[in-house]
């Protein structure tokens, strides 16, 4: 016997009522640290919500937030102690209990520690950290250690040395090398040294580790782990040009030996978690080097995202215990153009 018409509808109208249902219970209150420039990040974590029906409020925080463009694109924003300090996380745990917080990304090099260190504490008050396990960050911000890991796991990396051991050992070096702060990031105070007595004359006030210099087409390669350490995705791009360390314009490449080495570095970083990257040459030759990596979102991901890997999403499912769609499904020569854009208060 053939359904009524108005059944299909019927039944049809419970099911859209019972996903509205569903959409409004799934509220989320996260928080970007040290936000500075970061607007396309919070578009990104914005654009996925809507996508998910997901209530999303969005807090940032920042030494000066009246001076942070992220600040001023974010729901709310607060000020806070200087990343790294002692008053940093104990602050940061009491506006996350109060503003019920349930998810944190952190951005910058100098408090990923901190954040790693204290993920125990604020997941105690229901706040999950988008972060490492402590041995990778201290690896990933050491770049002497970083070398040291690569080495030992069997992964191509330029030769490094601590400025200390260059100077004893510096005619076993090709010229020129570069020297670099040993936790540096955005390619603050890089030298290129040309030779042994430039190398003599060079004065740092911190510790330095010199590299040699590598040659060819460079690649940021973003890799995304769930909370139990398993690889979802490795989406490399080439940086066409860069400017104060971070990529101006660049493109998605699915080159085989740099996905390959991305995979196999994630399958060496036991404790990954969440989203990191590291920076790859690739010669003329085919020869693939591994010279850093960073536990964080890299400056170009907003690429990455419209190639088609939101990791912002991921990390949304994943803290609100939703299905999770992370793949490696995503479009190569996919083209980013970076321009100058501006808040006016």
């Amino acid at each position: 016997m053939n359904e009524p018409p108005y059944a299909d509808a019927t039944v049809i109208g419970m099911s859209k009522s019972r996903v509205q249902r569903q959409k409004s219970q799934r509220r989320l209150r996260m928080l970007i640290s040290s936000a500075g420039r970061r607007v396309s990040l919070l578009r990104c974590f914005r654009t996925e919500a809507e996508s998910l029906g997901i209530d999303l409020t969005v807090l940032a925080t920042d030494l000066k937030p009246e001076w942070s463009a992220a600040c001023v694109e974010a729901d709310q924003a607060l000020a806070v102690p200087v990343a790294g300090s002692d008053a940093f996380i104990p602050y940061m745990l009491k506006v996350c209990e109060r503003e019920q917080i349930g998810l944190i990304v952190p951005t910058i090099d100098t408090e990923l520690l901190a954040f790693s260190r204290a993920r125990d504490d604020f997941a105690a008050i229901g706040t999950a950290v988008a972060i490492s396990d402590a041995s990778v960050v201290e690896m990933a911000r050491d770049k002497f250690a970083t070398a040291a890991f690569l080495k030992s796991a069997g992964l191509p990396t330029p030769r490094t040395e601590t400025i200390e051991q260059m100077r004893v050992f510096d005619e076993e070096w090709s010229w020129p090398v570069l020297a670099k702060p040993r936790s540096g990031s955005s390619s603050r105070g890089i030298h290129r040294v040309g030779d042994r007595d430039e190398l003599a004359r060079f004065a740092a006030d911190e510790p330095y580790i010199i590299q040699e210099i590598m040659r060819g087409r460079e690649f940021t390669v973003n890799l995304y782990f769930d909370r139990s350490g398993k690889l979802h995705a490795v989406v490399p791009h080439e940086r066409l040009r860069v400017r104060a360390g971070e990529v101006e314009k660049g493109a998605t490449s699915r080159d085989p030996t740099i996905c390959s080495l991305g995979w196999q570095l994630g399958s060496k970083l036991a404790g990954a978690a969440g989203v990191l990257c590291f920076q790859a040459f690739l010669s003329d030759d085919g020869e693939s080097s591994i010279f850093e990596i960073n536990a964080r979102f890299g400056g170009g991901y907003p690429l990455v995202h419209w190639a088609g890997a939101p990791f912002a999403r991921w990390l949304l499912e994943e803290a609100l215990g939703l299905e999770s769609s992370a793949g490696d499904h995503w479009r190569p020569d996919a083209l980013m153009l970076r321009f100058d854009d501006a808040v006016f208060l």
